[in-house]
């Protein structure tokens, strides 16, 4: 075996004997023994393959390890390897609830580091799918948070309205969850009339619904005694642990990218950013119903001014062209060979740009060496950042509280391991 193999595999075993002499039974002050409980990998609370290691006394949590790393994707050192234009489909299976987000977070990278200047039609589009995914994102995270509180009817009210804002994707671009939606430079196709016509029956019939959803839970007094005080955390403790998003802003913190640091015209929306006080588990579920009103509230404005206009950059060395010019003009044939062949060369540069996810400040730190590929690539996933926290909020409360505050934070197993 070489010398560094050798090495690193003592490293290994040397933190794993650590972590199991942390974790291994021991005696309280009571004379009790604790329980060592695996929360994970595999487990319906959850919510995807991620472990927690937790002592249990009774019913009490002592004490918390966190565990990742079981799907090992590697997107990052797979996206250094690919053309700029082929990294939108990895950035869909980051956070899966609520791709477009993240396909146009990666897109706006791309533009500026190219120094593309997006047409305003296009950057209305994107609002508008952006924050329709941000509701479907929310209403994901609060619908099963009742479902972890013993209550189902509420899930399946809102997945029937999701299953609405699947169908709008689909119209506008033929995928569903994973989206792929868009390009660099803009959108790959114009909305389509029937696209229109869904967004806007949606939008007249969602809010009945939305406002049935809350007169299950915010005032149901099982639903109060299973979140309110459970889980909170401080505003300054998220801020020293990197919280952004709707788990920052439960705590009291009104920090929001689309405000902070507009980007795609965000700064033409009137829009309010709701904020809790207790950072609890009920907290993050009001801020979160309350955020789902304000994207209704967005996508309403930008429905109603969209511009007139191209809805792409004039880019045709990164946008690819038309594929009946394709079929007929043989510059645009040219162009689509080397940008599907991953041969257009970046300029060289180093850029970062955040948006607003559906679990706070997603961000692309790209370098490029001037070559057809990144030279390094880092997403910063708002979830891998909170996540870290979790232990510290659920130490001293029972299991059962444990699964609700988990729930509540919204973890995605895909925003983990990236």
């Amino acid at each position: 075996m070489p010398d560094a193999l050798e090495g690193t595999h003592k490293i290994i075993k040397e933190a794993r004997e650590q972590q199991h002499n942390q974790l291994v039974p021991t005696v309280n002050d009571f004379n009790q023994e604790l329980t060592t409980l695996n929360l994970g990998p595999t487990h319906p609370a959850t919510h995807g393959i991620f472990q927690n290691i937790l002592q249990m006394d009774g019913e009490r949590i002592v004490s918390g390890v966190p565990t990742i790393g079981y799907i090992h994707r590697a997107f990052e050192k797979i996206a250094e390897r690919r053309p700029f234009y082929q990294i939108t489909p990895l950035t869909d299976r980051m956070n899966y609830c609520s791709s477009p987000i993240n396909n146009m977070g990666w897109h706006m990278t791309v533009e500026k580091l190219l120094g593309i200047t997006v047409p305003k039609r296009a950057q209305y589009m994107r609002v508008i799918m952006m924050e329709l995914a941000r509701i479907t994102d929310h209403l994901i995270c609060n619908s099963i948070l009742g479902v972890d509180t013993g209550a189902f009817t509420g899930f399946l009210y809102v997945f029937q309205e999701r299953e609405k804002v699947y169908e709008i994707y689909e119209e506008v671009c033929g995928a569903r969850l994973t989206t792929n939606m868009g390009r660099v430079g803009g959108m790959e196709r114009d909305f389509t009339p029937v696209a229109l016509e869904k967004l806007r029956k949606w939008l007249k019939e969602f809010p009945a619904v939305m406002r049935e959803f809350e007169s299950m839970f915010t005032r149901n007094r099982i639903f109060m005694d299973r979140t309110v005080n459970v889980g909170p955390i401080t505003a300054e403790k998220a801020l020293n642990y990197g919280f952004t998003g709707p788990n920052l802003r439960a705590a009291g913190v009104d920090y929001d990218v689309r405000v902070m640091n507009p980007y795609s015209s965000y700064e033409d929306f009137d829009f309010e950013i709701p904020v809790g006080t207790n950072g609890d588990t009920y907290d993050r579920f009001l801020v979160r119903n309350e955020e789902i009103w304000q994207s209704l509230r967005i996508i309403h404005q930008a429905l109603d001014n969209l511009p007139e206009g191209p809805f792409h950059a004039d880019a045709p060395h990164y946008y690819l062209p038309p594929k009946q010019a394709v079929y007929k003009n043989m510059e645009a044939l040219i162009y689509h060979f080397k940008i599907i062949m991953g041969e257009i060369e970046a300029p060289v540069g180093e850029v970062y740009h955040s948006v607003e996810g559906g679990n706070g400040e997603l961000g692309f730190y790209l370098v490029s060496d001037g070559g057809r590929t990144p030279y390094r690539l880092h997403f910063r996933r708002p979830c891998f950042i909170y996540y870290q926290a979790y232990p510290e909020m659920v130490v001293g409360s029972s299991l059962s509280d444990a699964i609700v505050t988990l729930s509540s934070m919204n973890v995605i197993a895909g925003e983990l391991d990236a």
